[in-house]
């Protein structure tokens, strides 16, 4: 007796639809699980026959092959319970064979035969959509987050009971609860506004033009300065994700196990991982089962890295390719992963190990190797990688006593969606929504720069030290910062502005003619 049914098997963010084909046959009772099943699904084995007998059904008292199809690709996760369940039911004739090939089928089974929700219930459902498939049975805990894919027929049960009726023709479900669907925008920072930040005209400025342009910023000082406060107010003058981007975050927050109730994310991510993380869990990886990192989480967010110069070297050296790539590739002996990850890179670090390097008010106890090696942590290539260095001063007394507010982030929050809008309007036809994201010939081509701007640039190359990378991202800030005026050309002011960012944060910045900085 033979049954098949179709499963998904979810490597990386990508679901994969796998046939799952059941034999009931002569033999002493048995269950064999075949085509390169994972740890999870080899425990499936003890849950599916309880669960089974536990929804009232028969499970057959011969011996039970269970084959993966495709053999070749590995497949792990709990949610091959439900297909397993159904391929035995099909093959011993409990269950008719009608709507089996038309519906992908996932989601763990507790031993009581209930439907327990299950990560990555979003890449099923999409590798079903893109299949031409009717529809999706899952557990009635993930129905809403399956609901977000259009043209698609969601089948929410609570049980592998009321799954079983579905096939027959005797239940159906009374609704899948929605998701959230108001359109606003919902800031999950609403709490924190730039107009708490008191002085840090040039920090303000900086996390502004890189909102703008989704530029990568390194703000270094002394404990205390505001670092931290001016960062985690970065998410809240970002633009808001559009359905595609925000499903995309969903996706990876799925398949991580961290999604709210199956409701689609509408806020940019804010992922700050301590420093003492791993380079797998800031990259990704595992065993068995390859997870999303923290840099995979933060994808259309940003990534906060608080003392970035006590994180792991080989973890913060794995970040040169998502900086450069915008994706993760994860490699195992048996293949390789890859995970999106075009994140916003928002680093804090103090000068020196006592962090008072430089401060005209605390003496630094550093020796000069102890502040030479601590700077070196960040290597040249990360930090070459960076568009904004900026270095945050110690609040004065009139600053932090002073009555007047900053700005509000709903304000600047206009003035980066504006610029923002200019960008995709210029890069419309392209892979790119904004410039840090612009190749380094497409720049040079198309940033618009005028003769004077030509030659302040040129004459950074030697000034600055300036490296090819170095060159072309701060000819993408001088870019934004003309985006921000509104200005169709990128004058010399904005690249004088542009290399005040690019100055080694230990320096002096350099004195060059028109630098307006707001």
């Amino acid at each position: 007796m033979y049954g098949r049914v179709l499963g998904v098997a979810v490597v990386g963010v990508q679901g994969h639809l796998i046939r799952v084909e059941a034999h009931v046959g002569r033999g002493l009772p048995s269950l064999t699980v075949a085509g390169l099943p994972g740890a999870g699904i080899q425990d499936a084995r003890e849950r599916v026959r309880p669960a089974v007998e536990s929804a009232g059904f028969t499970w057959p008292l011969r011996r039970v092959v269970i084959n993966l199809s495709p053999a070749g690709a590995r497949k792990e996760g709990p949610g091959f319970d439900l297909p397993i369940a159904m391929g035995v039911l099909a093959a011993s004739a409990q269950v008719p064979g009608t709507h089996l090939s038309s519906y992908v089928f996932a989601g763990e089974l507790s031993l009581k035969g209930e439907l327990v929700p299950t990560p990555g219930i979003l890449a099923v459902a999409i590798a079903a959509a893109a299949a031409g498939l009717a529809g999706v049975v899952v557990p009635l805990a993930n129905a809403a987050e399956a609901s977000l894919v259009d043209g698609l027929e969601v089948i929410g049960a609570p049980t592998l009971a009321e799954v079983v009726g579905f096939l027959r023709g005797s239940w159906r479900p009374e609704g899948i609860p929605s998701e959230r669907t108001q359109e606003e925008r919902v800031d999950g920072a609403a709490e924190l506004d730039f107009a708490d930040v008191r002085g840090q005209g040039m920090g303000r400025r900086a996390l502004e033009v890189a909102a703008a342009g989704g530029h990568n910023a390194l703000l270094i000082g002394p404990p205390g300065a505001g670092k931290t406060m001016l960062a985690r107010r970065l998410p809240t003058i970002l633009p808001a994700l559009t359905r595609a981007e925000a499903l995309e975050v969903t996706r990876l927050h799925s398949v991580a196990g961290l999604l709210t109730e199956g409701r689609l994310v509408r806020d940019r991510p804010f992922r700050a991982p301590h420093h003492t993380i791993s380079a797998a869990g800031l990259l990704g990886g595992g065993s068995g089962f390859l997870r999303p990192g923290e840099a995979s989480l933060a994808h259309h967010g940003v990534l906060f890295l608080d003392e970035v110069s006590e994180f792991r070297r080989d973890a913060l050296e794995g970040l040169r390719q998502p900086l450069e790539d915008g994706r993760v590739v994860v490699t195992r002996a048996l293949g390789s992963v890859e995970f999106p990850a075009s994140f916003t890179l928002m680093a804090a670090s103090n000068p020196c190990p006592c962090g008072f390097d430089g401060d005209p008010r605390r003496t630094c106890g550093c020796p000069p190797h102890r502040v030479q090696g601590y700077r070196q942590r960040l290597s040249g290539p990360l930090r070459d990688r960076v568009d904004i260095a900026l270095t945050v001063p110690r609040l004065t007394r009139g600053e932090l006593l002073g009555s007047t507010a900053g700005e509000r982030s709903a304000d600047i929050r206009g003035r980066v969606e504006a610029a923002r809008e200019r960008q995709r309007a210029r890069l419309e036809g392209t892979p790119w929504t904004c410039n840090a994201q612009m190749s380094g010939p497409y720049a040079r081509r198309h940033a618009g720069l005028t003769d004077a701007a030509r030659t302040s640039l040129a004459d950074a190359v030697e000034a600055l030290a300036l490296s090819g990378r170095g060159f072309d991202r701060a000819l993408k800030v001088a870019r934004t910062l003309a985006d921000l005026e509104g200005a169709a050309s990128v004058e010399r002011q904005h690249v004088s502005e542009a290399l005040v960012f690019r100055a080694p944060s230990h320096q002096e910045p350099p004195t060059v003619i028109g630098a307006g900085v707001g």
